[in-house]
């Protein structure tokens, strides 16, 4: 019994002693002693990590609780709803394996179109707020690897936004 006391002792200490080594130091998340941390202005976060492409969650502390924390209560998704809806309904023949709407892309396994024979896999790159042709990427692949025809990948975006736009006028907000 005093042997299992002093086991549970020694592991909660261990633990506290892990926890307070994340914090403080200037060591980033993912950082290793002697990293620099880059400037606030420059196009990296606390981690190294780049910020190009990423959505506005951020972390902005380096300790362990900073990962609990809460700092920004009006975060808001940047992504068009009417070219995501569209997206799922178009490419519904598709399994989806992930999503991210705060970075917009939906990843897609590989499903067969009603009347097809071959079957496609999809990864849809929402990357504006506005409902237009520049906002969407989408790239296909067959099962062998080989991406897709551009005439084939652009029917798919064209249908994307044409149902986008129709989703649009039902919904009454120009």
């Amino acid at each position: 019994m005093i042997y299992s006391r002093a086991i549970k002792t020694t592991i909660a200490g261990l633990a506290l002693a892990s926890l307070a080594a994340c914090g403080g130091g200037g060591i980033g998340l993912g950082g290793s002693p002697g990293t620099e941390v880059p400037a606030e202005n420059s196009n990296y976060d606390k981690a190294g990590m780049p910020l190009e492409g990423r959505s506005s969650m951020r972390t902005t502390g380096s300790s362990f609780f900073d990962l609990f924390r809460r700092t920004d209560g009006d975060l808001q998704v940047s992504v068009n709803r009417y070219i995501w809806n569209a997206s799922l309904e178009v490419l519904n023949f598709l399994p989806v394996q992930s999503v991210d709407p705060f970075t917009g892309v939906i990843v897609m396994g590989y499903g067969t179109p009603p009347g097809g024979g071959r079957a496609y896999r999809a990864t849809v790159y929402i990357k504006d707020p506005a409902l237009e042709a520049r906002s969407l990427v989408v790239a296909m692949q067959t099962r062998g690897g080989r991406p897709v025809s551009a005439d084939t990948q652009r029917a798919i975006e064209d249908a994307i936004l044409a149902r986008a736009r129709q989703l649009r006028i039902k919904d009454g907000r120009f």
